[in-house]
């Protein structure tokens, strides 16, 4: 085993209690603080693992399309590995993240409204011999790479298991490898509460249709949430493990982010406000009323999936744009 395999390019995360969302929630809420890891997003779980593997064969060049996350994730790995890359960003990506992407080393390219036609043009550029193609989230390596958040839950909590897991839903990657992650470690019979903003909910809609579902358009704000099309695996998850499917509005995502950075000190993206809403809007209390949560329900895990789209000048132009001033 080589050294790139042996040494993961992501780092262990902290596991700490929210005071101010256990208050909030009526129960302990454990935070896994994916905003540390060095990209400032779980992303380089999946990612760095795929590019360590597909590396090894004959790889000259990777070209990722993503929001923002996914490609930082994409360069940071191409430049561990000594690697040129491609990130194929739409034209709602801001000046802010280009200049990330290329302050890392990566050739950008802007096309498209939305994701997915950005997505198509980075499908293109992989016709060329050496060049890989990485998905933000659609791949069994990217799956189990974000598998390993769960192995170091796992590690935390020894034998206790939480009450539930909450996390952001955009494409479906890191729902995958949660449930991935959970079934290794005998955790399948906790619930998944899995947010999405309204605009950009690909996995709810597929699941009240019954099928895969195709969203017109992302209306959201929360852009890193923005794929039209959940990924195959993610809704087979959500069949197979309990998943609990809530969407919020834009105002619901942002607001969670405001009153977070207010309580915790940290700034995350719209996409983890999604999930940060489900205590702030209510969302966890109202499941217990309901009965589809066990009360009492301790603890519950909160993946706080981080996001590096945003800064305060960022959030103060998202309020104005919700009318939230």
């Amino acid at each position: 085993m080589d050294s790139t395999e042996q040494t993961p390019f992501h780092i262990v995360t902290p596991l700490k209690e929210s005071l101010a969302l256990s208050k909030a929630a009526g129960t302990k809420v454990l935070m896994k603080l994916e905003n540390v890891q060095p990209t400032g997003s779980f992303k380089i779980r999946g990612i760095g693992h795929y590019c360590q593997k597909m590396a090894k064969e004959n790889c000259k060049r990777f070209v990722c399309s993503s929001g923002g996350n996914a490609g930082l994730a994409a360069a940071y790995s191409c430049s561990m590995l000594a690697l040129p890359s491609t990130v194929v960003v739409p034209e709602s990506t801001s000046t802010d993240m280009v200049r990330k992407l290329k302050d890392l080393g990566a050739e950008v390219v802007v096309t498209g409204k939305v994701w997915d036609e950005a997505d198509t043009y980075a499908n293109q550029l992989t016709q060329t011999p050496g060049n890989v193609y990485i998905s933000p989230f659609n791949h069994k390596l990217i799956w189990e790479g974000h598998s390993s958040l769960v192995s170091e839950l796992k590690a935390c909590l020894g034998s206790q298991k939480p009450g539930a897991m909450v996390v952001a839903v955009g494409g479906g990657g890191l729902l995958a490898g949660l449930a991935e992650g959970m079934k290794k470690v005998g955790w399948a019979d906790i619930p998944i509460i899995a947010m999405e903003t309204k605009g950009a909910h690909c996995l709810n809609a597929a699941l009240q249709a019954g099928r895969p579902v195709t969203l017109p358009d992302i209306t959201s704000v929360a852009k890193c949430l923005g794929a039209k099309t959940v990924c195959d695996r993610a809704l087979q998850c959500a069949t197979e493990h309990k998943v609990i499917s809530i969407t919020v509005d834009d105002r619901d995502a942002v607001g969670a982010l405001e009153r977070f950075l207010d309580d915790e000190l940290i700034l995350v993206e719209p996409a983890c406000g999604a999930a940060l809403a489900a205590v702030y809007s209510g969302h966890i209390q109202r499941l217990q009323q309901e009965g589809s949560l066990t009360t009492p329900l301790d603890p519950v895990v909160m993946v706080v999936c981080g996001g590096s789209a945003i800064s305060l000048s960022q959030l103060r132009e998202l309020k104005s744009q919700l009318n939230m001033e």
